[in-house]
């Protein structure tokens, strides 16, 4: 043994000169700086990264026209081919899928959406050929996983967290509806898609807009002038992105017009309170010059993308209506319209007769106030095969479906949180509760009004996004702010872990069933928990 005897504590280092302790402390912030910097870039990539691979997992399967794909991969390619939709054979979904691609007529369709979307599928297929189910689809699931991208940057441009914006796009990448809706080359994840591009850019020019209108009063109160009258400011150059994009949604589907007016509105809403917050006397008047400039510099572009939309009908001869009203004399004054034009004015009123009186019943038909109880979901295909066939190894057979349904519950506790949101909107008069209210009214109170309308729930893929940003709120609050009681928290964060937790186990649980996986009976009923499931 020693004789010298062991301290019976360890010694403690000499106190560091404040100094290396500040440089200690800078480091660490640096450290801290670099991961959050990497982490911004790693966590859109990684999120955006598994939305590709669950919507672009075995897309080519099925190879057949699915449900309301018989409306547009045809019509894509023969769009693409003559520069308008044309009609085609009865018979005409199975020989397509058995490789006869070529038998269109040059008799135009009558089609209801405007032609972007089908431009976009019959790209896809003119890349990968016109016999690839995959090309019929590729379009789409690209767009609908640059969506779950832009929802991040969305979410990120609301509040400036990566925690935040990444549980809004994790949510939405891992969500039934928006990976069933990217896997069918149909048009509503199109339009989804560049709704929220309009959005991300609006949101990108709020911010700017506000700061800069803050600025220009600061300088004026610093140099003594009276506030009689705030400038207008016309350099906005994303809110003229957000009028580009939203004349694409509006190319795609005519329902992207209600967004781009909801975020026209809310532009000119949020500029009147800032200017009445900034002490200009003559707010309202104010905001109404300003209101003009931000219509200029939205609508006029927005329209001018949806008119090119149509160019391939406008320069070609044989589209539907295309020469509708070139023999009538009596034109009066729209006389100096050019003809092309005043044909695709009489198509729209033919387009809109139409669609305003689809009220033909159909097994999967949802009225609007269906769509928050999520009561009657779209089933996109079905195939069943018997015990022993094509590896069925069941005694009841097997099936594969593709099953535009959301995630259950996130879908439920999302339609909670908008009433949530709604209520903490008013109270706190958050600003971020607004833009996302306004999102879900503009994608989903227009349809309220169609009521005898022939209409589906998978049209929800649009107000999804606002849902799952909605629910993120919604979770934010229950986690508690930093500020809170240390046990509240902490708490706080498990219940959210568990609810997330759930969420994904419930996705993993249906997600064979929104990919057309060959499953057994048993397993498939185990997912019809309400009678107007499947």
């Amino acid at each position: 043994m020693s004789s010298t005897a062991e301290p019976l504590l360890p010694a403690v280092p000499a106190r560091q000169p404040l100094s290396a302790r500040l440089d200690t402390a800078r480091r660490r912030l640096a450290v801290d700086a670099v991961l959050g910097r990497r982490l911004a870039w790693i966590a859109p990539l990684a999120i955006t990264l598994l939305a590709g691979i669950l919507r672009f997992w075995n897309l080519g399967h099925p190879h057949a026209i699915v449900f309301d794909e018989t409306y547009y991969v045809k019509d894509a390619w023969s769009q693409w081919n003559l520069g308008y939709a044309s009609t085609w054979p009865e018979d005409a979904d199975g020989r397509f899928t058995d490789g006869e691609t070529d038998i269109y007529t040059d008799a135009p369709s009558f089609v209801v959406h405007p032609p972007l979307g089908k431009l976009l599928i019959g790209a896809g297929m003119a890349l990968f050929g016109p016999t690839s189910s995959f090309g019929w689809r590729v379009a789409v699931a690209l767009a609908g996983t640059l969506a779950v991208l832009v929802l991040y940057l969305i979410a990120w441009q609301l509040t400036r967290s990566v925690l935040f914006s990444s549980v809004a796009a994790g949510l939405m990448a891992i969500d039934g509806l928006a990976i069933v809706m990217s896997r069918v080359a149909i048009l509503d994840v199109l339009l989804t898609f560049f709704v929220l591009l309009s959005v991300w850019f609006f949101l990108i020019d709020r911010r700017r807009h506000l700061d800069r209108l803050a600025e220009a009063m600061l300088r004026r109160d610093a140099a003594g002038r009276a506030a009689w009258w705030g400038p207008v400011l016309w350099g906005r150059p994303w809110l003229v992105a957000a009028g580009i994009a939203g004349g694409a949604a509006c190319g795609v589907k005519w329902s992207g017009a209600w967004v781009l007016a909801a975020l026209g509105l809310y532009t000119v809403v949020s500029d009147a309170l800032a200017r009445r917050r900034l002490g200009i006397h003559f707010w309202p008047a104010d905001a109404v010059r300003q209101g003009v400039a931000s219509f200029v510099l939205l609508v006029p572009v927005a329209v001018l993308v949806y008119i090119a939309a149509w160019t391939t009908w406008l320069t070609t001869d044989g589209g539907y209506e295309r020469h509708s009203v070139d023999a009538d004399p009596a034109r009066g004054f729209w006389s100096w319209v050019p003809l092309p034009l005043q044909n695709l004015w009489h198509y729209h009123q033919t387009i809109y007769t139409a669609t305003a009186e689809i009220t033909s019943s159909h097994p999967y038909a949802s009225p609007a106030w269906q769509w928050p109880l999520l009561l009657r979901p779209t089933s996109m295909y079905a195939n069943s095969t018997a015990d022993g066939v094509g590896g069925c190894a069941s005694a009841r057979g097997c099936i594969e479906i593709l099953y535009s349904m959301p995630n259950p519950l996130l879908w439920w506790l999302g339609v909670l949180a908008v009433l949530w949101l709604a209520v903490y909107g008013v109270r706190t008069r958050d600003w971020r509760a607004a833009v996302v209210l306004a999102g879900v009214a503009a994608t989903y109170v227009p349809w309220l009004f169609y009521p005898s309308r022939t209409i589906f729930q998978f049209y929800t893929v649009l107000i999804l996004p606002f849902l799952i940003l909605a629910l993120t709120f919604a979770l934010r609050a229950i986690a508690g702010s930093r500020h809170a009681d240390p046990h509240r928290r902490a708490a706080g964060r498990r219940t959210v872990l568990v609810i997330l937790g759930v969420i994904l186990a419930v996705s993993a649980f249906w997600y064979p069933l929104w990919s057309a996986i060959r499953v057994p009976w048993e397993f498939y009923w185990l997912h019809n928990w309400l009678t107007g499931w499947v």
